[in-house]
Order: C-alpha cells, then structure tokens, then sequence
C-alpha cells in the first residue's frame, strides 16, 4: 500500500463524493463539539448516516454497526444539549478513576466477545481491531454526549487505533480524518478543561 504523500493525494482523488461530504461534515461536528454546540449533532448524524454505508460496503461489520450507533447517539446528544426553560445547558462533568476502571474493563470483555462473534459468525476482517474501536468509540460518544470531560482522552486513543484499522483496510483518505480528529481532541479537551476550571460546571 502506498502510503507516500503521492498515495495519499492520489487516494483523496479517487474518493467517493459520498465519502468526501461525510470527512468534511466529521471535521465540522468535532468543532463544534469542541465549542460545546448543539449543532455539533446534526453534523455527526450526517457524517455517521454516509459512513454506515460505506463501512458496510468495506465488510467492516463492526465499524459500519458503530456508526449506525452513532446516528442515534447524534439524535441524543442533540437532545442533551438544548437549552431547557430557564436557558441552562448541560454542564461538563468528571468521572472518578473507579468509573474509568468499570468502563474499560467491560470495554475490554466487550471487545474481544465482539471481535470473536464478527470473525466466526460475519466474516469481518480486522475483526478484534475493528471491534475494539467499535466498543471504545461506543463508550466515548455516550461520555461526549453527557459532556463528560476524559471523553475526549478516550478519543486521542480510539483514534489513534483507528489509524491503524483504517491503514491496513485501504481507507488511506479517512486516515488524515483521523489524524485531523486526533489533533481536534487535544483541542477540545483543552477548551473543556478550560471551561470546567473557570467554574462553568
């Protein structure tokens, strides 16, 4: 696989229109995320709707599942983070370290059940690597939409993984994506952390 900057641009070429509106609609829900606004899900929902598909083209079972998850999640998320009656949002929390720890276990066991039903039962490629990003990803976007401020450490790490799953299966365009959203997740975590310290919460 080439994966020279000549490869990359040639891979850019050769994208989908479809696969082009989803990239640019993923960066802009991060952004918006970022700035904790509401608009940030319609995007998502968009983005996730077009990379169902595709996934599920690419006989990536669990990542084309996960973003079929991610549409209800942006149907949530944008429903959380209304203003109710008195024009009060949905403030930024912590998680203490026992929460973390309950999470990324059953992430763990969640993963490799996942990875094993996909590979016997679907015939999924990157089945466990696939599945781990489904799971962890499936934990992240429930702590974004509850404004749950480690979710976006979660996302430096998933998206890191992510890369990896995406290299070995050709997506070499979704891959500066990723890169993208790795570089946007240092940024919102630090605008939360931000927030979260100036008392906002």
């Amino acid at each position: 696989m080439d994966f020279s900057l000549a490869g990359i641009a040639i891979a850019f070429i050769q994208m989908s229109g479809w696969e082009i509106v989803a990239v640019l609609l993923g960066i802009c829900y991060v952004i918006l995320a970022a700035k904790e606004s509401q608009w940030a899900w319609p995007f998502a929902f968009f983005s996730t709707l077009i990379y169902t598909i595709l996934f599920w083209d690419g006989a990536l079972i669990s990542s084309s599942v996960l973003n079929f998850y991610y549409m209800a999640m942006a149907i949530y998320g944008f429903m959380l983070w209304k203003e109710n009656e008195q024009g009060e949002t949905l403030h930024i929390s912590r998680w203490h370290f026992r929460q973390h720890l309950l999470f990324i276990s059953a992430g763990l066991v969640g993963s490799v059940v996942l990875g094993y039903l996909s590979e016997n039962y679907l015939g999924a490629r990157f089945a466990y690597h696939d599945a781990f990003v489904m799971v962890f990803s499936g934990i992240a976007t429930w702590m974004m939409a509850k404004k749950v401020l480690e979710n976006w450490l979660y996302w430096m790490l998933i998206d890191s993984v992510a890369i990896v799953l995406y290299y070995k299966s050709g997506y070499l365009a979704t891959i500066v994506l990723f890169v993208l959203y790795v570089i946007l997740a240092f940024y919102g975590y630090a605008s939360w952390r931000k927030a979260y310290n100036e008392g906002r919460v």
